[in-house]
């Protein structure tokens, strides 16, 4: 006898066993629903994406979008008024909450030069207006000893003074990347109204902003570069003159520089 015959046999003994002692149905040790085989449910459909309202916001995304509503609001700035009436009603920034003014712009805004500097500072949050501490006061003596005044009423003497930001960031910090990329549509804009012959950019942020460069302030001061076919001179920021006397020698030469490009593109 094979093997298979035996095993065979060994079945159908077992099988007769059962028959006798009553089975009359094979079944298994747990029951099974034939109509839950046979019918399988379809699967179901793939959920649709919440709507725009319900979708969870990013700090990116939040940046983009208050970024894009601040160049919609500049672009339809038609005039300075109308342009320091939006940045005045403009909600989109946080550190509008916390600072006592909104610094727009100081001097002549018909003048050949047109001075952006980083933010206020403590000094410039409570008098409304751009570089009035002692720092304001360094570029008012620093300026002067070219001829330029931001009281000048002669737009060939004058300046025209406004900032990257015009609200004070807490504790007097560098403005954050996405803070002066917010506001980097008001002050594009406002540079296009006043339409400087030339812009002086003080500082890292105000050059970051403005040139779109990652060089730091020292390497790049004195070097002439352009926004939008307009000359620019990047100058280290009155502050850090403060604490840095032996550099005034640098920002005296590009004041110098300045003079002489005024001087050799008429009106000096």
């Amino acid at each position: 006898m094979t093997a298979v015959s035996s095993t065979f046999a060994a079945d159908l003994a077992a099988l007769a066993w059962q028959v006798e002692a009553g089975a009359d149905e094979a079944i298994g040790e747990a029951p099974v629903n034939r109509f839950e085989a046979a019918e399988r449910p379809a699967k179901p459909p793939r959920p649709a994406p919440p709507p725009a309202e319900a979708r969870v916001a990013t700090p990116e995304s939040e940046a983009e979008a208050a970024a894009e509503d601040a160049r919609a609001i500049a672009a339809g700035c038609a005039d300075l008024a109308a342009l320091r009436a939006a940045i005045a009603a403009y909600e989109g920034c946080p550190l509008k909450a916390a600072s006592k003014s909104t610094v727009f712009a100081d001097g002549n805004p018909a003048a050949r030069v047109m001075i952006v500097g980083e933010a206020p500072g403590r000094d410039e949050d409570m008098a409304g207006l751009p570089f009035v501490g002692r720092s304001g006061r360094l570029l008012d003596r620093m300026f002067a000893t070219i001829g330029l005044s931001r009281q000048a009423e002669e737009p060939g003497q004058a300046l025209y003074i406004t900032n990257v930001l015009p609200w004070r960031p807490p504790e007097n910090r560098d403005p954050a990347g996405a803070e002066s990329a917010m506001m980097m549509p008001f002050l594009f804009r406002h540079i296009e109204l006043a339409a400087p012959e030339v812009i002086v950019v003080m500082g890292n942020p105000a050059a970051r902003t403005v040139l779109g460069t990652t060089t730091g302030i020292t390497r790049l001061r004195g070097q002439w570069a352009e926004w939008r076919g307009r000359p620019v001179l990047p100058m280290l920021h009155p502050a850090y003159l403060l604490r840095n006397g032996i550099a005034k020698r640098e920002a005296w030469a590009d004041l110098l520089a300045l003079r002489v490009w005024l001087d050799g593109n008429g009106h000096g």
